[in-house]
C-alpha cells in the first residue's frame, strides 16, 4: 500500500468525518476509502477510527496518526509552493469560519476584493456565533472574538476594538443616564448570555476600578439578538464597538460613561492545531487584519 495515499486518505476520512465525504473529496469510491484505512489499521497494529450511528472519530492513536500525517502533507504543499512561486497555494477552496454579526458586517461587505485578488480561489464561510471544532468542520481558518479557551490552539491576534456600555438615545431619555458604574444595576441589561461572556464588568477610570455585575431579564445568545434589542430601546448593552460601528457612526446608538474604560475586545484568527496554516488562511487573515486597520 502506497503509504502517502494511506496518509492522505485517513486525513480525509478525519476531517470529513465520514467514508463517504472522504470519498467525495478523494473523488474515489467509498469502498476504496474503507478499504486503504482499514489495511492501514492492519499494518500499523491499531485501531485509528471509531465507528458509530453518529459517524466516525478517530481514537486517540487515530488522532495521533492523523496529525502527523496532516503535517506531513501540509509540508509537501508548502515545498511545492515554494518551489512554483509565491502566488502558488491561492487556489482550491478555503473554508472560514466567523461569528456572524461581525462578518455581516465588517467582512462580509468586502469579501470581492479578496475573491478578486485570488481568482482561483473559492470561499466556503461558516457563520456562527459558537467555537466550532475546526478539525470536524474541515475549517482552515476561524475568527473568534475574545479571550481563547484552549491554549494550545494555533491563534495570532489581528484586531482590537474598544468595548463600552451602549444604549440608544431614546433609551436614555426615557430612563435617564448612567453617571458611574454603579447606576447601571438600575438600568436594564441586556446580557449577551455567551459561554464564558459572564456578567461581571470591570471599569477603570485613571486609578479607580469599579467591577459591575450586569442584571437584566433578557439574555440573548447570539449578538445579532443583542444588537436587535438596544435598537428597539428596550436597555442597555455592553458590547464591542465592532458590534455596532454603523450606529455609532450615525448616532442612533451612543456611548454611556464616557470618562470610563472596560478591557478590549480582541479578535484572533485562530487555525487548526497540529497543522501548518496554508498559505491561503494566512492570506485570509491577514486580509482581515488590513480591514480592521482602517
Amino acid at each position: 500500500m502506497n503509504r502517502w495515499q494511506a496518509m492522505e486518505t485517513l486525513v480525509s476520512v478525519v476531517e470529513a468525518g465520514s467514508f463517504s465525504g472522504a470519498a467525495r473529496l478523494l473523488n474515489v469510491g467509498q469502498p476504496s476509502v474503507s478499504k486503504v484505512v482499514a489495511q492501514l489499521e492492519a499494518d500499523l497494529g491499531v485501531q485509528l477510527l471509531l465507528r458509530s450511528n453518529r459517524g466516525l472519530t478517530p481514537t486517540e492513536s487515530g488522532l495521533a496518526y492523523y496529525r502527523g500525517a496532516r503535517r506531513a502533507l501540509d509540508a509537501a504543499a508548502e515545498a511545492d509552493n515554494s518551489a512554483r512561486g509565491a502566488s502558488a497555494g491561492m487556489d482550491g477552496k478555503l473554508v472560514v469560519s466567523a461569528p456572524v454579526t461581525f462578518a455581516r458586517l465588517h467582512v462580509m461587505p468586502h469579501l470581492q476584493r479578496f475573491l478578486d485578488q485570488h481568482p482561483q480561489l473559492s470561499l466556503d464561510v461558516v457563520l456562527d456565533d459558537r467555537n466550532i471544532d475546526l478539525l470536524e468542520g474541515g475549517v482552515d481558518v476561524a475568527l473568534r472574538l475574545g479571550a481563547l479557551s484552549d491554549s494550545a490552539m494555533t491563534a495570532r491576534r489581528i484586531g482590537r476594538s474598544p468595548r463600552a456600555v451602549l444604549a440608544t438615545p431614546a433609551y436614555l431619555q426615557r430612563h435617564g443616564t448612567p453617571a458611574h458604574p454603579s447606576d447601571l444595576g438600575r438600568h436594564r441589561a441586556i446580557v449577551y448570555n455567551r459561554a464564558g461572556s459572564g456578567t461581571a464588568c470591570l471599569f477603570q477610570c485613571g486609578e479607580m476600578q469599579e467591577e459591575v455585575a450586569l442584571n437584566g431579564r433578557l439574555r440573548v445568545s447570539a449578538a445579532e439578538g443583542v444588537r436587535s434589542a438596544v435598537l428597539a430601546h428596550m436597555g442597555i448593552a455592553v458590547a464591542s464597538e465592532w458590534m455596532f460601528g454603523p450606529e455609532l457612526a450615525s448616532g442612533e446608538v451612543q456611548r454611556v460613561l464616557p470618562g470610563w474604560t472596560l478591557p478590549a475586545m480582541d479578535l484572533w484568527a485562530v487555525f487548526p492545531s497540529g497543522r501548518k496554516a496554508s498559505a491561503k488562511a494566512r492570506a485570509f487573515a491577514a486580509f482581515v487584519e488590513g480591514l480592521l486597520a482602517h
